[in-house]
C-alpha cells in the first residue's frame, strides 16, 4: 500500500501475495480533501493499522479524510454494509419534526446525486435560522445501484442510532454519510477543462492550399468563440458567486446579532426534567395561577431553592421568538423592583421562565379582597405605588434598554415578604432606541391612563412626570381598591385623588380607606 501515497487520483486498491497468504487491500479519499493531505491520511491510516490489528486478516479503519480496508477475501468491486459505526453530535435539534423534514430532503437529494459520481455535498436551509450541511460518499469502486443501496441502509439507520441530533457521522466499510449544522467539508468550484484543440493539420499538397487557408480561418473562429464564451460564462458565474455572498454575508450579520442576546441567556438554561421534579410533574397542587399565556407553578430545586415556572400553553399566541425576547429583555435588567429572571427552559415544544418566588402573591389578591387590604394601610400602599413607579422608571429611563411594559396591572405586580412591589410578566415588553423619548401604541389599555385616546398616549413618564402616576389605572386602584378593569376612567378620578390628598393632610394615615 506504500504506493498508494504517490496516487494523486484519491483512490487506490492492490493485491499481494497468492492463496491464503494473499491480501487485497484498497484505500480512497473524500473528494473535497487536497491530495496532500489526502496522502497524509493514508499513510497515518497505514501506519495505525499496523499497531493496533498486527496480525489480523482483515480490517477496516476510517479516519475523516479517508478510509483504508485490507482483508484476505476479494473487496473490491463487492457492497459490504458491516460492520456499522455511527457517532451522534451530542446536541439535540431545537425542532425535531422540522429539523427531520428538511435533513430527509438534503440526503435525498445527496443520495442521488452521490450514486452517480460517488460523492455528493451540500446545504439547506433549517429551522431556526440554521443551516444544515451534509455529505455522501462510497466506495469509488462500487456501480451506481450498490453505492445507492448502500447509503439507503446508511439513512435508516439514522433514526435508531441519532434522531433529533444536530449532527451525526454514520460509516461502514462501503459508504460514509455526514451531517451538521456547521460547515465541516471544503466548498470547491470545479475548474472546467480546458477546450481541446484540434489535431495540428498534415501538410498537403500545394495544389490544396485553398482549401487549407480556409481551415485554418475555421480554427481561428472557432477558438476565438470558445474562449469569448468562457469568459463570458466565467463573469457571470462570478456576479452570480458574488451576490449570493453578499446576501449570505447580510443574512449572517442579522443572525450573528441574534446570537449574541440569546448567548448571553445560554447559562441560564435549565434542564426540562429539573423543572418537572421540582414541580412535582406540575401538579395540580403546585399551581399558583393561570396567566394569559399559560400556567404558573412553584417549585423547588434540588438545593431547597423556591422558585416560579411559568408554564407557556402550546396554544398561546407568544411563539418562540417572543419568548427569546422575554428572556433576553429579563435577562438584562437588575432592579430591586423587577422580579429577577433564574433562568429558562426550551425543549420541543415546552417553553419555560424560571422566576425568584414571591411569596405573598399578586397586588389583586389584596386591594380587590374585602379582608386582605385591611393588611394594605396607607402606608403600605404608598410604599407599593413608590416602589411600582420606581421599576417603571428604571424600565423607561434607567436600563440599558427602554422598554414599554404595555400590560401593566394589578396581577402583575407581585409582593415579596416585606410587602415590597415587584413587577413581573415582559411577554408584552417593547423596546425603544435609547434616543427616543416618547412611544404610541394601540394596545395600552384605556384602564391605565387618566388623560388620551388610546391612539394618541403618549407615556408621560417618558416625559419626567411621575405624579402622573397617581392618577394612571393601577395608581388609582391601589389607593381606592376599586377594580377598573371593566370601567373607563372617568372625572371621578380627580376626586379620589383630591381625598387623598385630603387624608394625608389630616394625618390621617391610619385609615386604609380614601373618603
Amino acid at each position: 500500500m506504500s504506493d498508494a501515497n504517490t496516487s494523486n487520483s484519491g483512490f487506490y486498491s492492490a493485491s499481494v501475495g497468492n492463496g491464503s497468504d494473499r491480501v487485497n487491500a484498497l484505500v480512497y479519499c473524500r473528494d473535497d480533501v487536497k491530495p496532500d493531505i489526502c496522502r497524509s491520511c493514508i499513510k497515518d491510516s497505514i501506519n495505525k493499522s499496523r499497531e493496533a490489528c498486527p496480525s489480523t486478516k482483515e480490517a477496516d479503519v476510517w479516519y475523516t479524510e479517508c478510509v483504508l480496508r485490507y482483508s484476505n477475501a476479494s473487496i473490491s468491486n463487492n457492497l459490504d454494509t458491516l460492520p456499522l459505526v455511527y457517532l451522534p453530535n451530542p446536541g439535540n435539534a431545537s425542532d425535531m419534526d422540522q429539523f427531520n423534514k428538511v435533513l430527509r430532503d438534503l440526503l435525498d437529494e445527496l443520495k442521488g446525486q452521490a450514486s452517480q459520481e460517488t460523492f455528493a455535498s451540500g446545504n439547506e436551509s433549517g429551522p431556526g435560522f440554521s443551516t444544515i450541511y451534509g455529505l455522501m460518499q462510497c466506495s469509488p469502486d462500487l456501480s451506481s445501484v450498490p453505492c445507492s443501496n448502500c447509503l439507503d441502509g446508511l439513512m435508516t439507520s439514522i433514526y435508531s442510532c441519532c434522531g433529533g441530533k444536530v449532527g451525526a457521522r454514520i460509516y461502514n466499510p462501503s459508504c460514509q454519510l455526514r451531517y451538521e449544522t456547521y460547515l465541516f467539508y471544503n466548498e470547491t468550484i470545479v475548474e472546467a477543462p480546458p477546450p481541446q484543440l484540434p489535431p495540428t493539420p498534415l501538410p498537403v499538397p500545394p495544389s490544396a492550399a485553398g482549401k487549407d487557408d480556409n481551415r485554418t480561418r475555421t480554427i481561428i473562429i472557432v477558438i476565438v468563440v470558445v474562449i469569448v464564451s468562457l469568459v463570458t460564462l466565467l463573469l457571470i458565474l462570478m456576479c452570480i458567486f458574488k451576490r449570493k455572498q453578499k446576501k449570505r454575508t447580510a443574512t449572517a450579520r442579522l443572525l450573528n446579532d441574534d446570537v449574541e442576546d440569546i448567548s448571553s441567556s445560554e447559562s441560564l438554561q435549565y434542564e426540562f426534567v429539573t423543572i418537572e421534579v421540582a414541580t412535582s410533574y406540575f401538579s395540580d397542587s403546585n399551581k399558583l395561577g393561570q396567566g394569559g399565556f399559560g400556567a404558573v407553578y412553584k417549585g423547588t430545586l434540588q438545593n431547597g431553592q423556591e422558585i416560579a415556572v411559568k408554564r407557556l400553553s402550546r396554544g398561546s399566541n407568544q411563539g418562540q421568538q417572543e419568548f427569546v425576547n422575554e428572556v433576553i429583555l429579563v435577562a438584562k435588567l437588575q432592579h430591586r423592583n423587577l422580579v429577577r429572571l433564574l433562568g429558562f427552559c426550551f425543549e420541543g415544544t415546552e417553553k419555560l421562565l424560571i422566576y425568584e418566588f414571591v411569596p405573598n402573591a399578586s397586588l389583586d389578591h389584596f386591594i380587590f379582597d374585602s379582608v386582605k387590604r385591611s393588611y394594605l394601610d396607607w402606608e403600605r400602599r404608598y410604599k407599593i405605588i413608590g416602589g411600582t413607579a420606581r421599576g417603571i422608571l428604571y424600565l423607561h429611563e434607567d436600563s440599558r434598554l427602554r422598554i414599554i411594559h404595555r400590560d401593566l396591572k394589578a396581577s402583575n405586580v407581585l409582593l415579596d415578604a416585606e410587602m415590597n412591589p415587584k413587577i413581573a410578566d415582559f411577554g408584552m415588553a417593547r423596546l425603544f432606541n435609547l434616543d427616543e423619548t416618547q412611544g404610541v401604541t394601540s394596545r395600552i389599555a384605556w384602564k391605565n391612563w387618566r388623560e388620551g385616546t388610546p391612539s394618541n398616549v403618549i407615556d408621560p413618564i417618558l416625559r419626567n412626570k411621575p405624579a402622573f402616576f397617581m392618577r394612571s389605572g393601577i395608581g388609582e386602584e391601589v389607593w381606592s381598591g376599586t377594580d377598573n378593569t371593566n370601567s373607563r376612567v372617568s372625572d371621578k378620578s380627580v376626586n379620589r385623588v383630591n381625598s387623598v390628598k385630603y387624608s394625608i393632610n389630616e394625618a390621617s394615615l391610619t385609615d386604609p380607606y380614601p373618603r
